[in-house]
């Protein structure tokens, strides 16, 4: 009799391993194809970019949006009049619609030359006309987004195809600098205004003439953005966008280290170091244009009666003891973990050119001084008579409600010192969190047609276009119901607003600008707090063509320009990824071929081994 000893046992699990590998193969590739499909939103086959954010668009239309992530869709998906190049945040011929420009000696009329053969995303051919349309869509129907831009500005006209002529009342200092998106006349003429500045969408896909069109919006979970091909200035490097909409700040920091994304904007602090060492990722603090504040509501009850801010916010002594109430240099190192300046006015320090620098330093400035803020709110009458330690006015205790906001961590750490602070000195603080959209619909809240802005002060920031005219512009009475959150009004500040705007010497208009600075210093309608370092990551190992702005101080993308959306592209390695997950699929093919070709050499083997017993 013959025993075969081990010979069957081992074929047979090397088949079974053949045939486990095999459906194993199978599950492989069918599990990587459906993941391709699923993991983002119309990816397969096509080079996508994926940025992350936790700050999801309010809204896609030009004339009601605010939140900044609106805004850099915009950028992307419309062109403007003038651009200007990251690098160095100059305005140049050709980054916009204009490819030149010339104005008359006194400075009142500016013609531009328009660029010949764009065309609008459904390809429909732009001209001068659309640039006339837009601007007179915004300045026959005083569009509150954009009207501040327009001061001087008495009629806009398109002689032909290629030239748009502004003529102006006053010499404009800031033409170059209208953050206007130039929109389509054949698709807004039909848009009534009165619907453009309230229920109109905008809904996808969105007509612009920028290198990508805005297709598909989810709220709370992404925006995607297709390249535009016949962009006029030249096909993007990449086939579409996708910006991922987080809700938890970690989970982004984990993706963008996997390379799930490859860059995300409003990284955690407390991650910075780790990102930055990860493969491929590098985090950097970029310098931009703007600043985070304390916020009061500071409107008139004489002229706005449905107001619910408390009225000792509208008295410029009491908002301006709160100032010594503020330790700025423990926000900075506890609620921005020190990733930020302290902030003293609204326009940025260090950010413009030393001939060209805009910010006011104050000769005496608020420091931490809780002692300070007692004694001022002393003397400004708001004493505690009853002795149980909050402060009274006509006989009631002080209760201000603060709000901080659901997508800002830091806004949430500053709630928490400003309301221990302001109880320090005797206020009786009701501080929540909320999320934007609610914080906006109570600073723009409305009784039947009355304007009745409902809150004490709130924990917001602003971000400014290079020329200061916008953050300016905040502040002015017009502004009140459009871009002012605090409802204040002087009339000093108003009449240099405009001042400012005719300045053509530059040396001039810092001077008046500066002035402006001082007068809210000393008001206080808002308490600046921080000048924000917003926090980026991106992989720049794999990917290439990132450009950074402001000097090399700036960010990669999240600054409303373009220059890194037309000129980033993944290297080799990563092309070869894309496309259904071919990389992972022959590699899974690869192993399995080998390890079959170790099974049958084995079987051979243990032919020659088999012992015949008899």
């Amino acid at each position: 009799m013959r025993r075969v000893r081990g010979g069957v046992r081992r074929r047979a699990v090397l088949v079974a391993i053949v045939g486990l590998l095999a459906t194993g193969l199978i599950w492989g590739i069918a599990g990587a194809l459906a993941a391709d499909e699923t993991a983002t939103p119309a990816t397969q086959g096509k080079v996508t970019l994926r940025l992350g954010w936790t700050n999801d668009p309010d809204n896609l239309n030009p004339f009601i949006g605010y939140e900044s992530s609106s805004y850099e869709v915009w950028a992307i998906n419309y062109d403007l009049l003038v651009g200007f190049r990251a690098e160095d945040y100059t305005n140049q011929p050709g980054i916009g619609l204009a490819t030149d420009w010339e104005t008359s000696d006194d400075g009142k009329v500016w013609t531009f030359t328009i660029v010949d053969g764009a065309t609008w995303q459904d390809g429909e051919p732009l001209t001068a006309r659309d640039v006339a349309f837009t601007y007179n869509y915004c300045l026959e129907n005083e569009m509150g987004m954009f009207i501040d831009y327009l001061t001087f500005i008495e009629k806009v006209e398109a002689p032909d195809d290629t030239h748009v002529v502004f003529t102006c009342s006053k010499p404009k200092a800031n033409m170059l600098g209208l953050w206007i998106p130039i929109l389509p006349e054949h698709v807004w003429s039909k848009v009534d205004p009165k619907d453009a500045e309230s229920g109109y969408k905008n809904k996808p896909p969105i007509v612009g003439s920028g290198p990508f069109q805005c297709v598909e919006w989810k709220k709370g979970e992404f925006v995607r953005m297709v390249a535009y091909k016949d962009y006029w200035k030249g096909a993007p490097k990449i086939d579409q966008v996708i910006f991922q909409t987080y809700q938890n700040q970690d989970t982004m920091a984990q993706d963008v280290q996997t390379g799930a994304i490859q860059s995300a904007w409003n990284i955690p602090a407390a991650q910075f170091d780790a990102i930055d060492s990860a493969k491929n990722v590098d985090a950097i603090r970029g310098v931009v244009i703007g600043f985070d504040e304390l916020g009061f509501n500071c409107a008139d009850k004489k002229v706005y009666p449905k107001s619910t801010g408390h009225p000792v916010l509208q008295d410029p002594a009491f908002r301006s003891a709160l100032q010594w109430a503020v330790d700025k240099d423990k926000i900075v190192e506890i609620g921005y973990q020190g990733n930020a300046n302290p902030a003293d006015t609204i326009i940025t320090r260090d950010f413009y050119a030393p001939d060209a620098d805009y910010h006011w330093t104050p000769d005496e400035p608020y420091t931490f001084d809780l002692d300070r803020a007692r004694q001022e709110l002393d003397a400004a009458g708001y004493t505690d008579s009853d002795g149980n330690g909050i402060r009274e006015y006509k006989g009631k205790d002080i209760t201000l409600r603060l709000y901080a906001r659901t997508e800002s961590p830091e806004s949430q750490n500053c709630g928490k010192l400003i309301t221990g602070w302001f109880e320090d000195v005797g206020l009786d603080i009701k501080y929540e969190v909320i999320d934007d959209g609610r914080l906006g619909d109570l600073q723009y809240a409305y009784e039947g047609d009355e304007y009745a802005p409902d809150f004490d002060m709130f924990i917001w920031g602003w971000g400014g276009d290079i020329d200061p005219n916008f953050i300016l512009s905040i502040l002015t009475t017009s502004s009140i119901e459009a871009w002012s959150d605090c409802m204040w009004s002087n009339e000093e500040y108003d009449r240099l607003f405009l001042k400012q705007q005719t300045q053509i010497d530059v040396q001039e208009r810092i001077k008046t600008v500066q002035r402006m600075q001082q007068i809210v210093y000393e008001e206080s309608p808002y308490i600046p707090l921080v000048y924000p370092l917003d926090l980026e990551a991106a992989d720049t190992g794999t990917w290439t063509g990132w450009v950074r702005a402001g000097h090399g101080k700036g960010l990669w993308w999240y600054n409303t320009q373009m220059d890194s959306y037309l000129a980033v592209h993944p290297g080799e390695a990563e092309t070869q990824a894309e496309g259904g997950n071919t990389g992972l699929i022959v590699g899974i093919v690869v192993v399995v071929i080998l390890v079959v070709v170790i099974i049958v050499l084995l079987m051979r083997r243990g032919r020659g081994q088999t012992e015949v017993e008899g």
